[in-house]
């Protein structure tokens, strides 16, 4: 029986995937579940399975080279069937079938003169042999179509084509004569870019200041660390307070819907990490409801898990409120953008000891400016600033913590 290898969305969010490398080879026998590859979605690192038994017959997706979700990749057959039905214009097709007609001409590209080499896929005129769908990814991906030789019928230029020549650009980014190079985009920072463009152009964000006085949270935070386990940092009481603050103050802890709004019973807080090439935000679920060492624990393993890109999208989906923390890099102060469909995310700047009017006095005490972004269609300017006050006031008063 012959089985199409489809690029499965292996997360909410996937709406293509790169093949990282593929662990079973053409020839191998492969059985219903076995890891055929490991493939780079928008936010880990994740397993495509196979899902029957056979032979591994035709890759169609190589090493490196990245397709859209539904797509074809490759094919599982037994050893004596015939698979060229689909790995010919077929494997062009996948699921999601490709446009235009079988070998139709396409102009190619301008080409620069140190490109002017010809292919199997140039036909008489200068034209170009080449399907829509291998056209159109040609020019997503910046592939020359004039250096591309084509495996399709006649050295049409068909898709998987273009993908072994992306993916062979990919392993060698270009210099340039002023010392520059090319690299190609991950799939994580794909969708940092998707993403920010949805928020920052539709949402209509407004930002809120409020200056900590961190002087008693140090101190509680030096006697628990002083008892031993596992260390809390200045992030991981920000963290329970926000949760405990969300808590009351429901309209905070909302997602905008466009014709709705939905307001959640219970804290699914954020957690911005730093990854090699973005950012990932890994979500600790019923905040609201764990102790201070609890959210300690859990945010170092799934900030661990993030930087391996071992997390589940269990693990990075679903939050209802968001924290961006960069005070550890010296950053005083910063406004950070809303993750949507939250309504919300704040940005924790540095601690600094700062010369401060205090009880009829000059003194130094360690300050902490924290930033909340909201989104006007959900947070009014009251009612984000009440949020903020209850947030302050905890972290002032750190025996709330325990209330």
């Amino acid at each position: 029986m012959i089985t199409k290898v489809v690029m499965e969305a292996l997360s909410p969010t996937m709406e293509e995937g790169r093949i990282a490398q593929w662990l079973k080879h053409e020839g191998d026998a492969v059985k219903s579940g076995d890891v055929l590859a490991e493939v780079e979605t928008d936010k880990a690192i994740m397993e495509l399975p196979a899902r029957s038994d056979g032979i591994l017959r035709k890759i169609l997706v190589g090493d490196g080279a990245t397709t859209a979700v539904g797509n074809l990749v490759a094919v599982i057959a037994d050893a004596d069937e015939d698979i060229s039905g689909v790995v010919g214009n077929g494997g062009e097709k996948g699921e999601k079938g490709e446009e235009g007609e079988e070998g139709q001409t396409v102009a190619a590209p301008a080409a620069p003169a140190a490109s002017a080499a010809s292919a199997g896929g140039e036909a008489e005129g200068g034209r170009i042999k080449a399907s829509p769908l291998a056209r159109r990814m040609a020019g997503e991906q910046g592939v020359d179509l004039r250096r591309v030789d084509g495996s399709g019928p006649g050295g049409r230029i068909v898709k998987r084509d273009i993908a072994a020549a992306a993916a062979a650009s990919a392993a060698l980014p270009v210099g340039g004569a002023e010392g520059w190079e090319d690299v190609p985009l991950t799939q994580l920072r794909k969708t940092i870019a998707r993403r920010l463009t949805q928020s920052l152009a539709p949402v209509p964000h407004f930002f809120l200041t409020s200056i900590v006085d961190m002087e008693r949270a140090a101190e509680a935070r030096e006697a628990l660390n002083a008892l031993g386990g596992e260390k809390i940092s200045f992030n991981d009481i920000v963290a329970k307070t926000v949760a405990m603050a969300l808590r009351q103050h429901r309209a905070c802890n909302a997602w905008w819907q466009e014709s709705t709004i939905r307001y959640f019973h219970d804290v699914h807080l954020g957690i911005a990490v730093a990854v090699d090439d973005g950012l990932i935000t890994p979500v600790i679920r019923h905040a609201d409801r764990k102790s201070l060492r609890e959210i300690a624990i859990e945010t170092r393993a799934l900030a661990e898990r993030a930087r391996a890109r071992k997390l589940a999208p269990e693990e990075y989906t679903g939050a209802t409120f968001s924290l961006s923390n960069l005070g550890m890099f010296g950053i005083d102060a910063f406004t950070a953008v809303i993750n949507p469909p939250e309504a919300g995310i704040l940005a924790i700047g540095a601690i600094t000891p700062t010369p401060v009017a205090h009880e009829g006095a000059v003194q130094v005490r360690r300050r902490m400016h924290l930033t909340m972004s909201c989104d006007h269609r959900v947070i009014d300017g009251a009612t984000g600033a009440r949020f903020l006050q209850t947030v302050r006031q905890m972290l002032e008063h750190p025996l709330a913590l325990v209330w």
